[in-house]
């Protein structure tokens, strides 16, 4: 059965494809290139310049080569550009430059990552009326094109950032935040883009897909929330650093900036949804009747695990011998409140969330449910695995080796138990990021 969850949850990554997605939703006719329903006309000795971040940015970056390759193999026109990407990323796209912006497993703004970021603006900068820019935007574009505001550290964004997570901050929430500390997000990475012609092609890693919050917006024009980002932290119980507040403080009494430039026209090209539709038909292939619960799934990661094994014993008790077996499906993205200790804390959402429903199933019998539950990016947590099993054999493990899962919730420590109970699912970067899929699997 594990064999089983884990071919429909490649099948719904599988239709997320960065690269395929990207060639389907990108074209080119002549000197014209086709993104968002607009049209963009490249004039003599003009470029294309991609531009872009997350962990889905190379992916997506070889997708716009497959697409642009009928005109640049005509020498129409060049290509050329920059995309900042985990260092697992990190793959040779011939004109366009790969660059490791932060290290594998470590989902935040490194000098690296500022670095790179300069180095794309100065580049969108030097651009003229005959070139076109493609903005690739996916999950975990927040950490790889940084740049703080002025007068702000890398340092004071860290520790805002760092203390919002630990304290369970929604990916909306901690991207309000992000917005008004950086120099970047918010539509303002946009305002460095010297030519018109511009588009944003994104892969959405958001519940409900808003281009303001999707890697923070770096395209999408958003209107100052300095005085949110303050009633973020007070909601979390978060005292920032002086610069922070004192940089919040002055900009929720400022009066908007003058913007140069709108919204760019944004192309979602792959999101959880899809994801889930795609697991859905492979489910239906296997055999599995399947029930969804759509891609909206937020909550704390424990208890929607919980919620999930629950509604997977319900299923059960109707589903007879002889019955098709039952493919119950959910996307989204959790959120893990860090509990305060000096234990080691290991672990990520996905670990979480199938840990707390190992602990539901060991006390209402866990025989003919299978759970698993991974992160579409292979990542999950500062951690090597995506994600987790809960299942009989995974606890007849736990058992055998005289594990308590309630010790390693309480302290948010849920890979070293997977680890012990053979249940870490380990896949290793997979090139996209929507969100989350859990797929449970139930028999007669």
């Amino acid at each position: 059965m594990r064999d089983l969850a884990e071919d429909i949850w490649r099948a719904g990554v599988a239709a997320v494809d960065p690269t395929r997605c990207v060639s389907k939703s990108v074209h080119v006719t002549g000197d014209e290139i086709g993104v968002s329903g607009q049209e963009f006309r490249i004039g003599p000795g003009g470029r294309c310049v991609v531009l872009g971040a997350g962990k889905a940015a190379a992916s997506m970056a070889a997708g716009v080569l497959d697409a642009l390759r009928p005109a640049t193999d005509a020498g129409r026109f060049r290509v050329e550009g920059l995309v900042s990407v985990p260092s697992d990323c990190v793959r040779d796209l011939g004109p366009i430059e790969a660059t490791a912006g932060r290290p594998a497993g470590r989902n935040e703004p490194t000098a690296a990552a500022v670095a790179a970021t300069d180095r794309m603006l100065r580049l969108a900068a030097t651009t003229t009326a005959d070139d076109v820019v493609l903005l690739l935007i996916s999950g975990g574009g927040s950490a790889l094109l940084a740049k703080p505001a002025g007068g702000l550290s890398l340092e004071d964004k860290l520790d805002v950032t760092r203390r919002l997570a630990k304290a369970g901050a929604s990916i909306g929430d901690l991207n309000t935040v992000r917005r008004e500390l950086s120099a970047v997000k918010g539509g303002r990475f946009a305002d460095a883009i010297a030519t018109p012609q511009a588009a944003a092609v994104v892969i959405s890693d958001i519940v409900g897909d808003p281009l303001d919050l999707i890697a923070s917006g770096p395209g999408f024009r958003s209107i100052g929330d300095a005085a949110g980002a303050l009633s973020v932290l007070r909601k979390y119980g978060v005292e920032p650093p002086s610069a922070v507040r004192g940089h919040l403080l002055q900009a929720s009494k400022s009066p908007p900036a003058a913007k140069r430039r709108p919204a760019l026209p944004h192309a979602v090209v792959a999101s959880n949804a899809v994801a889930v539709r795609a697991a859905a038909a492979k489910a239906e292939e296997l055999g599995f009747r399947v029930e969804s619960l759509g891609s909206e799934n937020e909550g704390e990661a424990a208890a929607e695990g919980r919620n999930i094994a629950e509604r997977a014993v319900a299923i059960r008790r109707g589903v007879g011998l002889g019955d098709r077996p039952v493919c119950l499906l959910s996307g989204g993205e959790p959120t893990v409140r860090l509990a305060k200790t000096d234990l080691p804390q290991k672990g990520g959402r996905n670990q979480e969330l199938a840990v707390a429903a190992a602990e539901f199933l060991r006390a209402h019998d866990p025989s003919r449910i299978t759970l698993l539950a991974g992160g579409t990016d292979g990542e999950d947590g500062p951690t090597d695995a995506a994600g987790g099993f809960a299942d009989a054999a995974m606890l007849a493990k736990m058992t055998e080796c005289g594990l308590d899962p309630r010790e390693f919730l309480a302290i948010n420590n849920t890979y070293p138990l997977l680890e012990r109970a053979d249940a870490l699912f380990r896949t290793g970067p997979t090139g996209t990021n929507v969100m989350d899929l859990r797929v449970v699997l139930i028999a007669p």
